[in-house]
């Protein structure tokens, strides 16, 4: 009883902060507006006429794709192609930051390099979008969605669905903008988590139809797949958590009359410290062939349809592990948190301040980067891993890992510990009892 009263005034203490108050409110508000819009269904398509648009949009990647836009794409609504197009934008530019200079140096220029690099990222998200929009038009015209098209407004329909959909991708990429500047948390991956909230229910149901359908057999397989989820949820909280704690000295300094210093810390190092970028990398280069077949998956691209293939599951493994290594590189810089840790007048015991300092800190980096990149890799596929064990339904296992898990647990995370942050800023107790909730390392403003 004890817990549940400090749940209550803990939600009290939360709804009596104004600004967290009207932070949470905002933040509905827009990701009901864009829930609202993914039930929206473009012009010239029939809605009563979409049950093969679905079918044909509940297997392979398409799924996935599916999963992230909340259903949006087998309804063919206005908000199909989701915030997609913007990170793969993003994502472009991320990595032309890494191998052109003078990408670089326009990034290092602060606040007017970071405005200039998101407004070429706006610009490429619109090419994008166009292309991707392109691709949906044939996907919709394909002979077994087609009966869906309404005759008398083929002329057109091109012309439109490219405009809406451009149109539609650039306002939830303005919605996440608004979200991370005025509500709670990350805008962008706000709206990726609640598109893939949005499909649990309908799934859950699913395969307790099925497994039902079995009897004791069915129900008791059901239990075990409950519990793996929930063991699964523990890791992937450990794996975002985990730290590896490097220990700090501080000089003793005399000011004035006072001795300042001498105390001793610790430097936290991530294991995950790129979060759910690489896996985001990683999908978005598995949907490119699916794309470039106009969604149909034939050819060389049903390799990349179905993530219980084997192929599909290497080059995935492959592309995470490589993204994760790239995207740390990025985004850490030992030499860096060397200097400040020398300006502080901070040192590790037994290494000499310096370049030795940044050398001593990349090393357990990539010590504890690859066994964080292997095991981001696994969760990656471990949703085809239990579809081939279990023969449990696509929209049920990708719950069970990939992308759509781990970015249901950063978020939630990640919000969770800025409400604490809020809570202690004003003197309440925050949502634990002990410790303090850590985020994974949050997606950049750019993304």
């Amino acid at each position: 009883m004890s817990s549940v009263k400090k749940f209550i005034t803990t939600l009290k203490n939360i709804w009596s902060i104004d600004e967290l108050r009207n932070k949470i409110t905002f933040t509905i508000l827009l990701l009901f507006i864009y829930r609202l819009g993914s039930f929206i269904v473009l012009p010239g398509i029939d809605p009563n006429k979409l049950s093969s648009l679905s079918d044909s949009a509940n297997s392979g990647v398409l799924g996935l794709l599916d999963a992230f836009v909340g259903g949006a794409f087998s309804k063919a609504s206005i908000f199909a192609l989701g915030i997609m197009p913007y990170i793969s934008a993003s994502i472009f530019m991320q990595l032309m930051t890494i191998l052109v200079p003078q990408m670089a140096k326009i990034q290092q220029e602060g606040e007017s390099g970071r405005k200039k690099i998101n407004q070429w990222t706006r610009y490429l998200t619109v090419l994008v979008t166009a292309f991707q929009a392109a691709a949906y038009i044939g996907y919709l015209k394909s002979p077994s969605n087609a009966e869906a098209l309404i005759p008398s407004f083929s002329g057109f329909f091109w012309v439109s669905t490219v405009v809406i959909l451009t149109v539609g991708t650039l306002f939830v990429m303005w919605l996440g903008e608004k979200i991370t500047d005025k509500g709670l948390g990350n805008g962008t991956s706000l709206i990726i988590m609640i598109g893939i909230l949005a499909r649990l229910p309908q799934a859950f149901m699913q395969e307790w139809a099925s497994r039902f359908e079995r009897g004791a057999g069915g129900l008791l397989l059901m239990l075990i797949e409950v519990s793996l989820l929930v063991a699964i949820l523990m890791g992937l909280i450990m794996l975002v958590q985990g730290t590896r704690k490097v220990g700090v000295e501080y000089a003793k300094q005399i000011v004035g009359s006072r001795q300042m210093g001498g105390a001793r810390n610790f430097l936290p190092l991530k294991v995950n410290s790129a979060g759910v970028m690489p896996i985001i990398f990683a999908q978005a280069i598995l949907f490119l062939p699916t794309i470039f077949s106009g969604f149909s998956g034939e050819g060389w691209a049903k390799y990349f349809t179905d993530h219980t293939n084997v192929v599909y599951m290497i080059v995935y493994s492959v592309c995470v592990i490589a993204f994760t290594f790239l995207y740390t590189a990025l985004i850490f810089n030992p030499k860096q948190m060397a200097e400040e840790l020398k300006r502080s007048n901070g040192f590790i015991p037994g290494v000499k301040p310096g370049e030795p300092t940044a050398d001593y800190i990349g090393t357990i980096m990539d010590r504890i980067t690859l066994p964080g990149a292997v095991l981001l890799a696994l969760v990656g596929i471990l949703p085809g891993i239990f579809q081939l064990i279990f023969g449990m339904s696509q929209s049920f296992s990708t719950f069970f890992g990939g992308t759509s898990l781990l970015i249901m647990v950063g978020v939630i995370l990640d919000t969770l510990q800025q409400i604490e942050t809020q809570l202690l800023m004003r003197q309440y107790d925050g949502l634990m009892n002990g410790g303090r909730i850590q985020g994974r390392q949050a997606v950049p403003s750019g993304m």
